[in-house]
């Protein structure tokens, strides 16, 4: 089984961008609608594709699966999806030992900026940067599958 330990984390300036060394943009549906049990993704960007299951857990540790597809595929289950897709360019910026990930979402969601570290074991530290505000990994309300039913726009 996989596990995932993530924090979440709003943005509070724009110094994180000083320090992105990649960035790549993603569009990402769900193509379930039970939310009890778990969530599965479809994500692409112009390389690579993925199918991801999550399980739906809140908090900071979930039970995560992740496969990669063909583009193709990914853009045809992509239009099964429920609307609004999340569109997002995500940014990889390194701090310390590790990555963050800041993801500045467009669409139906523009406006809203997230940060989150996926650490490899509960409990382990980790260098919060001054960008990085509120932690908001237990408000379900930031999930992209909850953003996909509750826009950010609609807040």
């Amino acid at each position: 089984m996989a596990l995932e330990i993530e924090h979440k984390f709003l943005i509070v300036s724009n110094e994180w961008r000083a320090l992105s060394y990649k960035a790549t943009r993603l569009r990402q549906g769900y193509l379930n609608h039970d939310e009890q049990y778990c969530s599965v993704r479809v994500r692409s960007s112009e390389e690579k594709a993925s199918l991801n299951i999550k399980s739906a857990t809140i908090g900071s540790q979930r039970q995560e699966f992740e496969y990669e597809i063909p583009l193709n595929d990914a853009n045809a289950l992509l239009s099964l999806a429920r609307k609004p897709l999340i569109e997002k360019t995500r940014h990889l910026v390194a701090v310390a030992e590790h990555i963050w990930e800041v993801d500045v979402f467009e669409g139906d969601n523009a406006g809203l900026v997230v940060a989150e570290i996926e650490l490899q074991r509960v409990g382990e530290s980790f260098d919060k940067p001054a960008w990085a505000g509120k932690e908001v990994t237990d408000d379900f309300r930031y999930y992209n599958t909850s953003l996909s039913l509750h826009p950010y726009k609609d807040w």
